[in-house]
């Protein structure tokens, strides 16, 4: 705390454990599924672990809390639950770094966190805690996997994988970030390994469907970029010639329309037909360029300033529609893992193969042409619509015809297909990392995969592996765990020592906490049908493709194994923003992290929550200041004092002008607070409250009102309070005479006509230009408003010897008198 920060007047190392420990005895805070309320579930993103908050963590979590407070308040049953995302590589690595058993690491973790949390004040219901790598959750993570695999949804697959050499683990593609690893920055590399995936490809074209959910604009758009549709063409290139298996390549394109200007095609280093389709004399560096491809991320293979680069195999295909022989060549910027590994090259129409054609001497066929083209070769690629050319029986037609006719004429000669694909993979879950969930499969020489039993699960971690950097699960490593009886012949047989992405643990953690200690299934029906899907979800906007996205996938998935009813997660989503600090945000891999504990114990956890939410809007967060707490310091106490006045100081009764103005101060501060908490604005909320505030402690205000008056004025400031500053509006509304507990009390209601602006400034303006600013009443007519003005000097001014056109008026804002 390089600032000093002031003291607080009340006694908030009292008050706010007095309230924490009578909310917690009165249970005042459990959630009841029979409540005859309307519910309302109210979820904030379950923190990992790692170690204490910061108030990184109180920014997300406080913002959260005041909402459902509210909601609360607004005469809701709300679950606002709390537990943790306690599967993940900190703590395994915490194991091989300080020889710690990574349950203990991440149980003491837990422990810390949840006194920390307590003394923030939230409404959480401890009895409904989740925390995922207790086997009595994790358990039905494997079952879930078992539902999956029954139904398609779970397969095995050899595939090159992104590995971080740092982690010594296996990243989905949603985890690397600019080719880097987003948990470490270390550069990511490529592994062939026999991996586990779910199918959420499946449902690619239902995930594009947002319809059903109140979401960001921003994060709606990221799915859809994400999930990448693109329809088009499937279209076979004839390599019968060299008597394989497969007697086409075949490509998918978006731009058929181009398909007579092709003149290369290009395979994905990593596809299948790469060895059987090299010539001899090219072995040599096709292997040496398929070495060096393997060494690039897909990021950084498919990064858009990256140069195309490729190597000659030696052999040619034929394009049907034309009998042209094309040369067939390898480069990294095709992905075996997308459309199908192969692409046609169009230098003419595409700015990458045209630059691609140049560097290897490759023909450029022009078959789109720009308007009044002169034949003539071009000096770069055309991408914009044109006119068919060189195209055969297609020629003269717009491009945009000529993409449909030429689909058309590929189905019915049987060249091709149209389809449709999509960017985004199936999801990578294997982990060979040991803090995680083990994958319910037994392999058997007789029997192959086989999945464990139902009533076998769950496949616990065992206690004493043994952790090395190996680069191999540490389960593979432990004798014990990894031979077992086939569940279908009884031999001998090995367990699948990989663990589950712990992006498995989140993606169904809020049907959990309908029912955290059901036993016979992952959730109880009734329960999760009463409470999901969650009404309000809040969290960082960097989860937008990996948990958002999941969760989505899971639901549906759920849906359609019959054990819900509905199809998406969270039906409103708001993206809190992040505190920074030191010019970056706040996290503990950067050493930047502010501890709140040092802060509480000096102003308290009202004033810090106070301060997180008036740092600036909630959804872009702000940066962290020691002196910006000094401002919630000052109101808090502000407030306490005036609750603090001698009764006696008070007029015997109130003067009624002095009455009636306050009245209409809190009716608007009422509007205004109730309008901002329900959009999440809780700086301008805080405002408002201090406004009402600054205007009860006004000098003259005992002289003018009575104590009677001032307690209904008073106590109405402390409901408003409530949501923000739990501690202290429980300890003013217990001084103040009312019985507990502030946070059973209705929101209170505002009189629309007393919350309006009794005047307004009027804006007159003449031909666009402001000439004068008038007081004017809040209900005045349009009528009235021109007599008004017309009144003015100024205004009458400046029209002086002009003829009054017409008059615009903006109800509440402004005149403009046109006259010339």
């Amino acid at each position: 705390m390089p600032i000093k920060i002031i003291e607080t007047r009340f006694p908030h190392e009292s008050i706010e454990p007095k309230w924490q420990s009578r909310w917690r005895d009165s249970q005042i805070y459990k959630v009841d599924d029979n409540d005859p309320r309307p519910k309302w579930y109210e979820l904030t993103m379950y923190p990992y672990p790692s170690g204490d908050l910061h108030v990184g963590h109180w920014y997300a979590m406080t913002g959260a809390d005041i909402h459902a407070r509210f909601r609360n308040m607004q005469g809701y049953n709300v679950l606002h639950p709390m537990g943790f995302d306690a599967f993940g590589l900190n703590a395994e690595n915490a194991a091989i770094q300080r020889g710690i058993h990574p349950h203990s690491w991440t149980m003491d973790n837990i422990g810390r966190m949840r006194q920390q949390l307590a003394s923030m004040g939230p409404m959480y219901d401890w009895e409904r805690e989740v925390v995922t790598c207790l086997p009595e959750y994790y358990k039905w993570n494997q079952w879930f996997f078992l539902q999956f695999y029954q139904n398609g949804l779970a397969y095995r697959d050899f595939a090159p994988v992104n590995w971080c050499p740092s982690c010594v683990t296996v990243l989905a593609n949603e985890q690397v970030i600019d080719g880097v690893c987003e948990r470490c920055d270390t550069t990511v590399t490529h592994r062939d390994m026999n991996q586990w995936f779910f199918r959420i490809t499946a449902y690619a074209e239902e995930l594009l469907d947002q319809s059903k959910m109140d979401w960001p604009d921003r994060i709606n758009t990221m799915q859809t970029n994400w999930i990448g549709k693109s329809e088009g063409v499937e279209f076979g290139f004839d390599i019968s010639e060299y008597k394989l298996d497969s007697e086409t390549l075949v490509t998918f394109t978006t731009r058929i329309d181009t398909v007579y200007g092709v003149t290369f095609v290009v395979l994905a280093p990593e596809h299948q037909l790469v060895e059987a389709l090299t010539a001899p004399e090219q072995e040599d560096s096709v292997k040496a360029y398929i070495n060096s491809a393997r060494k690039a991320t897909e990021v950084e293979r498919l990064a858009i300033d990256r140069e195309k680069t490729g190597v000659f195999l030696g052999t040619y295909c034929v394009n049907p529609l034309t009998q042209d022989r094309i040369p067939i060549l390898i480069g990294d910027y095709v992905l075996n893992t997308y459309g199908t590994g192969i692409v046609m090259g169009v230098p003419a129409h595409d700015t990458r193969d045209f630059t691609f054609a140049k560097k290897y001497d490759l023909p450029i066929k022009i078959v789109v042409a720009p308007p009044e083209w002169d034949g003539n070769e071009l000096d770069e690629a055309y991408v914009a619509p044109g006119t068919q050319v060189n195209s055969l029986e297609f020629n003269g037609l717009s491009n945009s015809e000529g993409r449909l006719r030429i689909a058309d004429h590929i189905e019915d000669r049987n060249l091709g297909t149209k389809t449709v694909n999509y960017r985004m993979r199936d999801w990578l879950i294997s982990r060979q990392r040991y803090w995680g969930t083990p994958i319910p499969i037994i392999y058997c020489n007789d029997c192959g995969v086989v999945p464990v039993k139902k009533e076998d699960l769950p496949v616990l971690l065992p206690e004493d592996a043994e952790f090395l950097p190996t680069g191999e699960s540490p389960l593979a490593l432990h004798n014990e765990f990894v031979n077992a009886e086939c569940p279908d012949c009884g031999k001998p047989g090995k367990r699948e020592t990989d663990t589950m992405d712990t992006f498995v643990d989140s993606s169904w953690y809020f049907l959990r906490y309908a029912s955290p200690k059901h036993s016979a299934a992952a959730f109880d029906e009734k329960s999760a049908q009463l409470w999901n899907p969650v009404d309000q979800y809040t969290g960082g906007v960097e989860h937008a493709v990996m948990h958002l996205l999941y969760s989505r996938f899971f639901v549906k998935a759920a849906r359609d194994l019959g054990l819900i009813k509905y199809d998406e997660p969270f039906k409103r989503l708001f993206n809190q923003g992040t505190i920074i600090y030191k010019g970056a945000k706040m996290s503990k891999s950067r050493g930047n992290v502010i501890a709140p504990d040092d802060y509480v114990s000096v102003v308290g956890a009202d004033t810090v929550r106070t301060y997180l939410m008036f740092i600036g809007p909630w959804e872009q967060g702000g940066e962290w200041n020691d002196s910006g707490i000094n401002g919630a310091a000052r109101w808090l106490n502000k407030v306490w004092d005036i609750s603090n006045y001698d009764p006696g100081t008070f007029a015997q009764n109130s003067n009624l002008d002095s009455k009636k103005e306050l009245n209409r101060l809190l009716h608007k501060t009422i509007m205004r607070v109730g309008e901002d908490i329900e959009k999440f604005k809780y700086n301008t909320a805080i405002s408002a409250l201090m406004e009402f505030t600054n205007s009860l402690a006004e000098s003259h205000i005992p002289q003018k009102i009575s104590y009677i008056d001032w307690l209904r004025f008073t106590r109405d400031l402390y409901v408003m309070m409530a949501p923000i500053v739990p501690h202290l509006a429980e300890e003013l509304w217990e001084i103040s005479g009312m019985e507990f507990s502030i946070h059973t009390q209705l929101w209170p209601v505002y009189d629309e006509s007393l919350a309006q602006d009794e005047e307004f400034t009027l804006v007159v303006q003449i031909n666009g230009k402001v000439r004068a600013k008038i007081p004017a009443p809040a209900n005045i007519t349009e009528s009235d408003a021109n007599q008004l003005a017309l009144q003015n000097s100024s205004i009458e001014k400046h029209i002086t010897g002009l003829a009054i056109r017409k008059t615009i008026y903006v109800p509440g804002k402004l005149l403009n008198i046109v006259a010339n």
